[in-house]
């Protein structure tokens, strides 16, 4: 009973969030789509092929920050020297706005607004029996990895192989994480981590406001 009255109000706050963002920022998102045709040839958005719910397949959405043969030319994992990256495209991750239009993916239900980060198949393929636990429920936007790692560009960074860096230096904490979140979740814990990106979404702002005046 707990769990479906959570899982009802998930996925109705989900709903609503997701739309109502879109529609306000809609304007903003138009004015990064014009943007990214014109620092670069290629798509407005990257749809690569992650894992969600229950192992099923499918694609989210993220606003291109790379080059459009940028899957061709590299592994899955990117450090923040990546030379696949665009000039507006190393705006858009540090500020975290090429995520947006995966309110997309949450309205589809594909994804929720908190939960573990999806990821692609060959790293789901690598899973031990209990870390598949982390497919029962919705990946998410943002979540305790989120925050732990929200300077994963620069933990790559210099990196000869920046997903074998990966592997070693984030994929372990960051599944110890998800089953963190499993096993704890609740509508409050969600409220938390929201509140928490918010606050370190304001402070990488801030700190970049501070670096621009000197």
């Amino acid at each position: 009973m707990r769990e479906a009255v959570y899982g009802f109000l998930k996925r109705t706050f989900d709903i609503i969030t997701s739309l109502f963002c879109l529609m306000v920022l809609s304007p903003f998102m138009l004015i990064v789509s014009v943007s990214i045709k014109l620092d670069s040839p290629g798509p407005v958005f990257y749809r690569g092929i992650r894992v969600g719910r229950y192992g099923r397949p499918f694609r989210i959405y993220k606003f291109r920050t790379m080059t459009a043969d940028a899957e061709r030319t590299g592994g899955p994992s990117t450090a923040s020297d990546d030379p696949r990256i665009t000039r507006l495209g190393a705006f858009l991750r540090r500020y975290k706005l090429d995520e947006l239009p995966q309110l997309i993916n949450v309205l589809k239900g594909e994804m929720s607004i908190v939960g573990p980060r999806p990821e692609v198949p060959m790293e789901v393929e690598t899973y031990s029996r209990e870390q598949m636990r982390i497919l029962d429920v919705r990946p998410g936007i943002t979540d305790w990895a989120s925050l732990t790692f929200h300077d994963e560009g620069e933990i790559l960074k210099g990196s000869p192989d920046p997903h074998e860096a990966y592997r070693e230096k984030i994929k372990p904490e960051k599944l110890r994480l998800a089953l963190k979140y499993i096993d704890e979740r609740s509508f409050l814990t969600d409220m938390r981590i929201i509140f928490e990106t918010i606050l370190v979404l304001s402070r990488t702002r801030r700190g970049a406001g501070d670096g621009n005046q000197e």
